[in-house]
């Protein structure tokens, strides 16, 4: 009984992650209608569009190889084993031993690579503009990222996130280093979603887009899979920055039922205060210019190198 319950919370994460992250992105689409005093979307219309998308027929380019038709789901793939390995709603499950932070480092890079490829392949100018933009901002992001999983093991003396989330909520306490990894990787997944002020993703402008630029060429079932991996993405750096710098509310494996019916509200609404805090700095901030973007994410790297600098220098930080 002990092993199936175990399967049992594993696959209520693996499926809450995926249910959950298309009503961020309506939630923070109407979150910031609101603030711009408009009526704005309702808060399931990514779902419609998904089963709207789902229901059409796919298009392809006569040039489209087999990597452009697979790409979705390998980006899907990888993108959802990042999101249910992150500890949503509790710590010390069935496969917790696997999410480790430099995995999910390194799946969200494999997820990127097949973007980029995908968007080469057709050989369009919108996909190559996309592609290398998205390279560009990668090459910045990932060392920025590294720092930062280098500052968090060297706190809590491991990079596997359930025993980062007991130890941060077990002697939590005011830490430079942790401080400064905490806006390292605000902006680290302001720049991986292309959120202002890195990029506007409700519009489709050359000069600007980067993720849309990638997708303008898939359709249908395609498209849905790839929007849903981006809502995935969204959801999993808020999970990730709450379940390392806000690990309250998680149960433990062995908790009571009722303990995780209430993790799983609170989880929920850790994400409706991370989307509101999302769209409350996109409204009070403008797009910066895309040649701005490297020092953005330097920004990031060097917080994150400070913070393990100031580690290594004292421990009493």
């Amino acid at each position: 009984m002990g092993m199936i319950r175990d399967l049992f919370l594993q696959g209520v994460q693996m499926f809450l992650v995926l249910a959950v992250a298309p009503l961020l992105l309506g939630f923070t689409r109407r979150a910031k209608a609101w603030l711009l005093r408009r009526k704005g979307p309702p808060l399931l219309q990514p779902y419609r569009d998904l089963l709207r998308l789902m229901r059409k027929e796919v298009v392809l380019a006569e040039n489209a190889s087999w990597l452009f038709r697979s790409a979705p789901y390998m980006i899907f793939a990888a993108t959802w084993v990042a999101a249910a390995l992150v500890p949503t709603f509790a710590t010390g499950l069935q496969f917790s031993w696997t999410a480790d932070l430099i995995v999910i480092t390194a799946l969200l890079g494999s997820a990127r690579f097949f973007l980029a490829l995908a968007g080469m392949d057709v050989g369009t100018s919108f996909g190559g503009i996309g592609s290398s933009r998205e390279m560009m901002f990668a090459s910045l992001a990932e060392p920025a990222m590294i720092m930062i999983v280098f500052t968090v093991a060297l706190v809590a003396g491991t990079t596997q996130l359930s025993q980062v989330a007991d130890f941060v909520f077990a002697h939590a306490s005011l830490r430079v280093s942790l401080a400064l990894a905490l806006v390292a990787l605000i902006i680290v997944a302001l720049a991986e979603n292309t959120r202002i002020p890195v990029d506007n993703p409700a519009t489709h402008l050359e000069l600007t887009m980067v993720h849309e630029a990638m997708v303008l060429e898939y359709s249908g079932r395609h498209l849905a899979v790839i929007e849903l991996a981006a809502a995935l993405k969204l959801s999993l750096y808020i999970s990730l920055i709450a379940s390392i710098f806000a690990p309250w509310g998680l149960a433990q494996g062995d908790a009571a039922p009722g303990a995780y019916v209430t993790a799983v509200v609170a989880y929920i609404g850790k994400l409706a205060v991370g989307g509101f805090l999302l769209v409350l700095f996109e409204t009070s901030i403008a797009k910066m210019r895309v040649f701005r973007v490297p020092e953005f994410l330097g920004a990031a790297f060097m917080l994150g190198f400070l913070g393990t600098l100031l580690l290594f220098v004292s421990r009493t930080f």
